[in-house]
């Protein structure tokens, strides 16, 4: 459905920016088995609220056609796995954690990052609505996780049980979560006194930077700034007391939110973020307006460079059957006749067909078997960690391609 109002504030109207057109959605794989039925698309369209900066998409999924069967696993990836030891470690200090704390985390995925509070003898609580990536966090993780969504309501639940969190994670989910303001009271009802709740989501002004159009996909309704977060969780008793930019996906928010009654004062770092996003124009339509022009530029220049490549006789393959992968091929145009095959290292996905473009997912051996000359780097998020993994295959010859900002032989 189209939601015509802000997902925070409830503004209406919302200001549309940019089209991406209809597409599947991006994480709908298909098996050999579905390739001869129709496939359904959607309209995938960015807008801005005038009021609290909120930037978002106007189509909403049902969470259950989304999420409830889910082939992302974070554990898949080493820098997600890095990221996570490192983070738990500098939360364990700095609150002081111990065999009496808790540590909840909503979207936990494989129980990647609760692994390492685990381990460290601090009690931990997963919450995750994938059933199939639930079961892999009890069975091969041992942690305790329960099968749902997130919210309001659901944290009354865990508190009616005597359940208070010291530390709340929440990666990468907040952009996914329909009701906003039910999920971000829910932090605060389950949150103790003197808690903190660890939020982690891509960055507003990183995707306007590196124009990273391809994040854009019908799961993430959102995009933050600092502006909309803080005028967000100050309407359910929370302050930022503090932010950080991290590199990881792109470019992420990671904040730090407590109770109001608990903050004496917040960080510079989060006074001089939002005096830097006024100055950049976070509330006005320039900078948004701007970053769909550069869009187009990059959808004009990537397919004239594979078709330059293609018409010369070069093989192109594809590297990743992400999310953000499924946005940028079907919105750019650029499937079979183009690409001979994708490779992800998931074994979920493998042997599985990308949406809308159905191009057949190997393992990642398949590059050094069939050798393309070209490689499209479709999880360039990740281009540290799959550039070093693939050292043989470029020291035979081949190459990568980086689609983003602007499309690049690596």
């Amino acid at each position: 459905m189209t939601i015509p109002v802000c997902r925070s504030c409830g503004c209406f109207p919302l200001e549309p920016v940019l089209s991406l057109g209809r597409t599947p959605l991006a994480n709908s794989l298909r098996d050999a088995s579905e390739l001869s039925a129709p496939e359904s698309t959607f309209p995938l369209d960015l807008a801005v609220c005038p009021n609290c900066s909120l930037v978002q998409i106007t189509a909403e999924m049902p969470p259950d056609d989304l999420f409830r069967d889910y082939v992302y696993f974070s554990s898949f990836s080493e820098t997600m796995l890095r990221h996570a030891e490192e983070l738990a470690k500098q939360l364990i200090r700095a609150e002081r954690l111990d065999s009496q704390s808790l540590v909840v985390e909503a979207a936990s995925n494989d129980g990647y990052l609760l692994k390492n509070y685990q381990s460290a003898g601090i009690p931990v609580l997963g919450i995750e609505p994938a059933r199939n990536v639930a079961r892999v966090a009890v069975e091969q993780h041992g942690i305790p996780t329960r099968e749902d969504f997130f919210g309001r309501d659901y944290a009354t639940q865990l508190v009616a049980e005597g359940l208070r969190a010291d530390v709340f994670h929440a990666h990468n989910v907040l952009a996914h979560v329909p009701d906003l303001n039910g999920f971000v009271a829910g932090i605060r009802t389950l949150l103790k006194p003197t808690g903190v709740a660890v939020i982690e989501a891509p960055y507003v002004k990183d995707m306007l930077d590196h124009c990273e159009f391809d994040t854009i996909y019908h799961e993430h309704l959102c995009y933050f700034s600092l502006t909309a977060l803080d005028r967000c969780f100050k309407r359910h008793g929370l302050v930022i007391r503090d932010v950080e930019r991290v590199p990881i996906h792109g470019g992420s928010l990671r904040l730090f939110a407590s109770p109001t009654e608990s903050v004496n004062a917040v960080s510079q770092r989060v006074t001089n973020l939002l005096a830097e996003e006024a100055a950049w124009g976070v509330s006005t339509l320039e900078p948004y307006r701007e970053f769909a022009t550069r869009v187009s530029e990059i959808k004009r220049r990537l397919r004239s460079l594979l078709q330059q490549l293609k018409a010369s006789g070069k093989r192109i393959a594809a590297y990743g059957a992400s999310a953000k992968g499924s946005t940028l091929l079907n919105f750019c145009g650029i499937g079979p006749e183009i690409l001979d095959f994708v490779v992800d290292r998931s074994t979920v996905k493998q042997g599985k067909f990308t949406p809308g473009t159905q191009l057949k997912i190997y393992s990642p051996d398949k590059l050094l078997e069939e050798m393309p000359d070209y490689t499209l780097l479709l999880t360039w998020n990740f281009a540290d960690e799959i550039l070093r993994q693939q050292a043989e295959y470029q020291a035979r010859g081949g190459r990568f391609i980086l689609p983003v900002p602007l499309p690049r032989v690596a």
